[in-house]
C-alpha cells in the first residue's frame, strides 16, 4: 500500500474550476523538475537517487554502524538543519519513545549537537559523555558552519582527552565534502572515516544520502527499506504530472491553490508523538525552499490531540489565513485498549473496550469536520503505518511536491540566501575578521 491524498475538504473552499486552472502550470513546473531546466538545477541530485543508490555504499554504512553499536553507548550526530534533521525525524518516528529507559534497547542512545548554542546543552552533553561510551558522526559540507564547527571543536576535545587521540579517531565519523572544505582538511588529517554529501544534493534534501543514512543505521532501522520506499514513491511522482496518478503533484497544486486565495499558513498536524521531529524536517524542507521573493506559505505544525488544547483555540476561531495538512497513520504498531472500571466514576465506559488507535482516529475526524466548519480547508496525507518502507515514501512525496510546489510559485526552490543575513550580523558582532 501507498501513501493516498485526500483532498476533499479542501476544495470547497476553492472555485469549481481550480484544478484545471492550475493544471497547465503543475505540469509545466514538473516538467522543469524533471528536465533539470529550472534555477537551481545543479542541486537536483536527490530526483533519481534512491533508485540510484549504491547497494555497496549501503552495506559499508551497515557494518560502519554496526561498529558504534558495539563501542559507543551512546552516539552524538553533529549536525544543523538538513545535517541533522532528516535523520532525527526518522529516529524520533521509528524508535521507541521512551528509549532511554527501556531495558529492552539494544541499540546506542542517539544524541545531537551543533544544532544550537546553548551553552548549558553542551555543558551537559559533554557531563553524559563523561560517563557513557560514545561514538561520532560529524556532518558538515565545509566544515565552517558555527553552530557545529563549535560543538565538533568541543565534542573531539573531549573524546580525544577520554580516549587518546588514537583511540578517538576510531570513534568520529565525518560526512562532508568529497574533495574540499575545513572538515574535510581535518577528517583526512586524523585519518577518520568519511562519506562523501553528494555535490548536487543541498541539505535539506539530504535524509536519503549518509547525512541520514548512517545516523538512522546506527539507531539500528532498516535503511534499506528507507530508502526502496523512497524508490517507490520516485516512480509514482516521476512518471506522470497527472493529478490523478501522482499525489505529490496534486499536494503541490492543492497547497498553491490555497495560497492563491488567501491561504498563507500551513499547518502539518499529527496525532502521533513520534512524528514531532518529521514536522520539524518538514518546517525547514518548505520554508527554506518557498520563502523567497516576498512569497511562500508558512510553515507551522502542531500535535494533536495535545495541541488542540493549546492552539486548539486560534486554529477554530482566530485570522482565517491557514489551511491544515493532517498526516495520518493508519495502523498503531503496538495496541492498548480501554479497561472497564464498574465504578465510571469518569464517566468514561462508553469507551471501555476501543483501542487508543479508534478513540485517536475519531478525534481526528471529529477535529478535521469542525475546523471545516470553523473555516479551515484540509487535506489529508496518510500512510498505512510507521514503519521505514512507508517512511521513505513520505520523505520522497514531501521532497517532491517541494520542488515542484517551489517552481509554480516562481522562485528556486534549491537555494537559501536569506539565511546568510543573521551571519553576517553574528559575525560582526562577534568580531570575525572581515566583518
Amino acid at each position: 500500500m501507498h501513501i493516498s491524498i485526500d483532498i476533499s475538504q479542501a476544495l470547497p473552499f476553492l472555485p469549481e474550476d481550480s484544478l484545471e486552472s492550475i493544471r497547465p502550470g503543475i505540469e509545466a513546473s514538473w516538467d522543469t523538475l524533471m528536465t533539470g531546466t529550472g534555477e537551481g538545477n545543479d542541486f537536483l541530485g536527490w530526483v533519481r537517487l534512491p533508485s540510484q543508490t549504491d547497494t555497496a555504499q549501503l552495506k559499508r554504512i551497515r557494518e560502519h554502524a554496526a561498529k558504534m553499536r558495539e563501542i559507543a553507548e551512546v552516539f552524538v550526530v553533529i549536525g544543523i538543519g538538513g545535517s541533522y534533521l532528516g535523520a532525527r525525524a526518522v529516529n524520533d518516528a521509528l524508535s521507541p519513545s521512551f528509549p532511554a529507559l527501556m531495558k529492552s534497547r539494544k541499540t546506542p542512545l542517539i544524541l545531537y549537537a551543533g544544532e544550537n548554542l546553548s551553552e548549558d546543552y553542551h555543558a551537559d552533553l559533554l557531563e553524559v559523555m563523561d560517563n557513557y561510551s560514545c561514538g561520532v558522526a560529524v556532518i558538515s559540507k565545509s566544515g565552517t558552519t558555527t553552530e557545529p564547527a563549535v560543538a565538533f571543536r568541543l565534542i573531539k576535545k573531549k573524546l580525544e582527552t577520554k580516549y587518546g587521540r588514537e583511540g578517538a579517531r576510531e570513534r568520529i565519523i565525518a560526512i562532508t565534502d568529497a574533495s574540499r572544505g575545513a572538515l574535510k582538511k581535518i577528517a583526512d588529517a586524523e585519518g577518520y572515516e568519511t562519506y562523501v554529501i553528494p555535490d548536487d544534493v543541498g541539505g535539506r534534501y539530504s535524509v536519503l544520502t549518509p547525512v541520514g543514512l548512517l545516523p538512522i543505521a546506527v539507531a539500528g532501522l532498516d535503511i534499506e527499506k528507507l530508502v526502496e520506499g523512497a524508490a517507490e514513491m520516485e516512480q509514482v511522482a516521476c512518471k506522470s504530472p497527472d493529478f490523478m496518478l501522482n499525489p505529490a503533484t496534486l499536494y503541490a497544486a492543492i497547497r498553491n491553490l490555497l495560497y492563491r486565495h488567501g491561504k498563507q499558513t500551513e499547518i502539518m498536524v499529527t496525532y502521533q508523538p513520534h512524528l514531532v521531529m518529521l514536522t520539524e524536517w518538514w518546517k525547514q524542507l518548505f520554508g527554506e525552499s518557498e520563502g523567497k521573493k516576498g512569497k511562500g506559505i508558512f510553515p507551522a505544525g502542531v500535535t494533536f490531540t495535545t495541541d488542540l488544547h493549546s492552539m486548539g483555540q486560534f486554529i477554530q476561531e482566530g485570522v482565517r489565513h491557514l489551511f491544515e495538512t493532517v498526516l495520518s497513520v493508519e495502523r498503531p504498531n503496538r495496541e492498548l485498549w480501554v479497561p472497564d472500571d464498574p465504578e465510571n466514576n469518569d464517566g468514561l465506559n462508553f469507551l471501555a473496550g476501543k483501542s487508543l488507535s479508534e478513540v485517536n482516529h475519531q478525534a481526528e475526524i471529529g477535529t478535521r469536520l469542525a475546523h471545516v466548519d470553523g473555516g479551515v480547508p484540509n487535506i489529508r496525507i496518510s500512510i498505512p503505518c510507521l514503519d521505514a518502507y512507508h517512511l521513505g515514501q513520505l520523505l520522497y512525496f514531501y521532497e517532491f511536491a517541494c520542488g515542484v510546489s517551489g517552481y509554480t510559485l516562481g522562485i528556486n526552490p534549491f537555494d537559501q540566501p536569506g539565511v546568510e543575513a543573521y551571519k553576517r550580523k553574528m559575525f560582526e558582532l562577534l568580531g570575525k575578521p572581515g566583518y
